[in-house]
């Protein structure tokens, strides 16, 4: 890798409510959005525990908390357990497409009901198709779009940003009526199961929260990887918290507030 971190522009937010965690406040530190960012700079920002939404590049920087832990999965390490075995073999029977864009009416209105039925409590409900469009964008020209169907029903959608290293799992929508076939899990295997055929190392999952029922569900992924002190590490315990970091290679030149 070769694009440099040095004078990269960031910016933190002032302190607001945290999304995740009740009662806490939340500081998010975010790239200056007018960064050109190539798919090689943006690997080495996942290096470090930076995540995308829409056209950000963003990781928490609160003073204190550090219950959010970057995560990811060693492809060559993971051992599907018995009950994902189990998840993997039910979905076999679903087609894959993937496609350019999800910015259409059939993509969205399978967001809208996922939405409704699994995050009324969320930032993003009520749905609205700006939202939709600017949150699961295609930012830096690296997204990928894959579709699930039973006999011809859309079923879910993965969204994941294809990096020099692995998939970066951005999200994953389904029909909340589809409890049985555990889509959830089954989008992360497929990612697995994809980065490994593709001979690429990682699959990040974004962050684990511990008190997150939400964001907890990482830790089922095993061996799984966090970013902490400054550097990666394998975990093997279900439940896991620990400091994401913040000692990172990069001279901060700008962080107004």
């Amino acid at each position: 890798m070769t694009a440099s971190l040095r004078d990269i522009r960031v910016y933190t937010t002032f302190p607001h409510a945290c999304s995740y965690l009740a009662e806490q406040e939340a500081t998010t530190l975010f790239i200056d959005p007018r960064q050109t960012l190539s798919q090689e700079l943006y690997t080495q920002l996942s290096l470090m525990g930076f995540r995308r939404s829409g056209d950000h590049l963003y990781r928490p920087h609160c003073s204190q908390c550090s219950a959010c832990i970057p995560t990811r999965v060693a492809v060559t390490e993971f051992k599907r357990s018995k009950s994902q075995k189990r998840v993997w073999r039910r979905n076999k029977d679903l087609e894959v497409r993937e496609t350019d864009s999800i910015d259409d009416d059939e993509a969205y209105v399978l967001y809208e009901r996922y939405i409704r039925g699994r995050h009324a409590d969320g930032d993003m409900f009520p749905p609205e198709r700006d939202q939709y469009r600017s949150f699961l964008n295609n930012g830096l020209g690296c997204t990928r779009y894959f579709r699930f169907y039973d006999q011809g029903r859309l079923i879910a959608i993965v969204v994941a940003d294809q990096m020099l290293d692995g998939l970066s799992a951005i999200y994953t929508f389904y029909d909340p009526e589809q409890d049985a076939r555990s889509l959830g899990t089954y989008a992360v295997l497929f990612q697995i199961d994809l980065m490994e055929k593709a001979q690429l190392d990682y699959v990040y999952l974004g962050y684990l929260i511990r008190n997150c029922n939400k964001m907890n569900y990482k830790s089922r992924f095993r061996p799984l990887e966090l970013f902490r002190a400054g550097g990666w590490q394998v975990s093997h315990e279900t439940n896991t918290v620990g400091d994401i970091g913040r000692a990172v290679p990069m001279r901060f030149v700008e962080n107004p507030t």
